[in-house]
């Protein structure tokens, strides 16, 4: 029985930090999948849009290629969750087998005992069997020994009925963990229907594309000028505060520019101490991702250098600062709006895109500031936002929160 019970509590110390592992990992996959599915709501939304007031396919293709590069990442993230959901209903089914070989071995135990006690009911047997000992000692043990007969009867039920709880108890969660996996099946299945359905409306645009090709590489072209323009304006706003900032630090030679200086670099460390870690500044999908790109469709067409991120938002969405800095510019540049340039240090982010602007030059805001309010350009509500070390563009995916 001491065999047994050890054995029962050995096998609950191994198996507790593994169920508490899949509960952390079941939550991190719900939080996964919560995330995309925001982000395919929001390409959704988008893509209407675009069908009421915007006859560009270019814009429509990045929305769905970044709408099946989500799904995909939604069916692998149900599929994972499925093999977590298979493991616990394995584990649990295997705590159920256990717990029901000791309930049996309990109740046949606990059989036996009740039969001892049934053959020598009549007391009198008892007592005989106490006045019969040849020893005040020996007749002490008999009577511990029908004590102990007494208490194991009764302990022994107890534990019959405990084992019976906690097998209620593991069939329940086996049920609801069943329950969840055929709930995760069925999405996966309906996820790969809308997967397939995506596919074939990018296709569609494909052809769409290679069938009006004039019209659509002049688009193309009036963007990627607008893309360019943006990338020398922001670029030349650097330079010049760098210039301006290496002047004043010419002429500080009191306290105060000290002082000033001692503040840009603490907030420069500030800001590289927090890789990885900076809050998005609006909530979104992205569609056009940092760096140099060919055209998904026009293979020959080299997209100029992305040099930030672009994000499709909801109708009015709020953009929000990154970090502590200051406001040094707020510029107006065709396709990409109002563009608020934020000073942290060394570090600069840009904001565009922006319908409304709730900062002003020289101002300082702190994270998670309103920053300006997203336009609706030609139907589209895009945001656009670049994170620059000096005059280098960075990929704000490794700056930002994960």
């Amino acid at each position: 029985m001491r065999k047994l019970l050890y054995s029962l509590l050995l096998t609950l110390c191994v198996c507790l930090p593994v169920q508490g592992q899949k509960k952390t990992s079941m939550k991190t996959l719900e939080n996964q999948r919560a995330q995309l599915e925001k982000e395919i709501a929001t390409l959704n939304r988008q893509l209407a849009q675009n069908a009421k007031n915007s006859s560009e396919a270019i814009s429509s293709l990045a929305l769905v290629r970044s709408k099946i590069s989500a799904r995909e990442k939604l069916i692998a993230g149900c599929d994972q969750t499925l093999h977590v959901l298979n493991d616990s209903i394995r584990t649990c089914q295997g705590e159920i087998d256990r717990l029901q070989d000791r309930h049996d071995t309990l109740s046949l135990y606990y059989a036996r005992l009740i039969r001892g006690s049934y053959k020598n009911r009549d007391s009198r047997l008892w007592y005989m069997y106490l006045l019969s000992s040849e020893s005040l000692g020996q007749g002490l043990r008999r009577f511990g020994y029908l004590r102990s007969l007494s208490s194991q009867m009764s302990e022994q039920a107890v534990k019959i009925q405990e084992t019976q709880a906690q097998l209620e108890v593991e069939r329940e969660r086996l049920s609801a963990l069943k329950g969840q996996a055929e709930t995760m099946r069925k999405k996966v299945v309906q996820e790969r229907s809308s997967l397939q359905s995506e596919e074939a409306e990018h296709n569609r645009l494909v052809d769409r594309l290679h069938k009006d090709r004039k019209k659509y590489q002049q688009q193309l072209k009036e963007k990627n000028q607008q893309k360019e323009a943006l990338n020398r304006k922001i670029a030349d706003l650097i330079r010049q505060q760098q210039k301006a900032a290496a002047s004043q630090a010419k002429k500080g030679k009191g306290g105060a520019k000290t002082t000033s200086t001692e503040i840009d670099s603490k907030l420069s460390n500030e800001f590289t101490a927090n890789k990885g870690r900076l809050p998005w500044p609006v909530e979104g999908a992205i569609i056009e991702r940092f760096g140099k790109h060919k055209h998904p469709v026009y293979q020959n067409v080299d997209l100029p250098h992305n040099n930030g991120v672009t994000l499709a938002v909801k109708r009015g969405a709020q953009a929000k600062a990154v970090f502590n800095g200051t406001v040094t510019q707020i510029v107006v540049l065709p396709g990409y709006n109002q563009c608020v340039l934020v000073n942290h240090g060394a570090y600069f982010t840009l904001y565009s895109k922006l319908k409304s602007v709730a900062v002003k030059v020289g101002q300082k805001v702190t994270t998670g500031q309103v920053v300006g309010t997203v336009d609706t350009i030609a139907g589209e509500d895009l945001f656009h936002f670049e994170l620059w070390n000096g005059s280098t563009p960075q990929n704000p995916e490794n700056w930002l929160r994960r």
